[in-house]
């Protein structure tokens, strides 16, 4: 398997074409089930966050084939993201962001008869190489494997969310990097 980095703006951006099918099989899956609207979404959202200062993308091929992928981005001194919990009130101490203090991991996927062989833990492991935030977070469904995944990584659970109208709810998660 071969990992590479990109964190330039115009070289991510030219990822996404190898991303949106990988996406759409990943996400297709239980218990995401998403379809072409999801995907048109993502197609979306990528389109501005590979744009974010501090983006980074890490690409997993196999043989030339894209097999997997993760990025992420910082969190903005604006950001929303502390915002729509459920089941808790956050303490400003812990939603303060200035853009350098949370890394926040926004994708990860890996194509099914790719799992069980490292490449989440190796996309992950480089995809927070040379971050220097003092933490990262994410929000994953509590019904999803990764979830658990998430939690033998170190990763803690701050509470629920559900990000925008509509969406189903996440579990929220921290882990310290310094």
């Amino acid at each position: 398997m071969e990992y590479t980095t990109v964190t330039d703006t115009i070289a991510a951006g030219r990822q996404l074409d190898d991303l949106a099918p990988v996406y759409e099989a990943v996400f297709a899956e239980p218990p995401y089930n998403e379809g072409a609207r999801d995907v048109a979404e993502f197609l979306e959202r990528y389109q501005r966050e590979h744009k974010t200062p501090g983006f980074r993308l890490v690409l997993a091929r196999d043989g030339g084939r894209l097999a997997g992928f993760a990025y992420g981005l910082p969190l903005a001194s604006n950001t929303g993201w502390w915002s729509t919990f459920l089941d808790t009130d956050l303490p400003e101490a812990l939603t303060r962001e200035d853009g350098h203090r949370t890394f926040v991991v926004m994708e990860l996927a890996v194509l099914a008869d790719q799992r069980g062989r490292g490449v989440g833990r190796a996309l992950h492991t480089a995809l927070l190489d040379g971050v220097s935030t003092e933490r990262v977070t994410l929000a994953v469904r509590p019904e999803a494997p990764a979830a658990a995944w998430y939690e033998r990584l170190g990763y803690q659970l701050v509470g629920l969310t559900q990000p925008w109208d509509g969406a189903p709810v996440y579990r929220s998660m921290v882990k310290a990097l310094r």
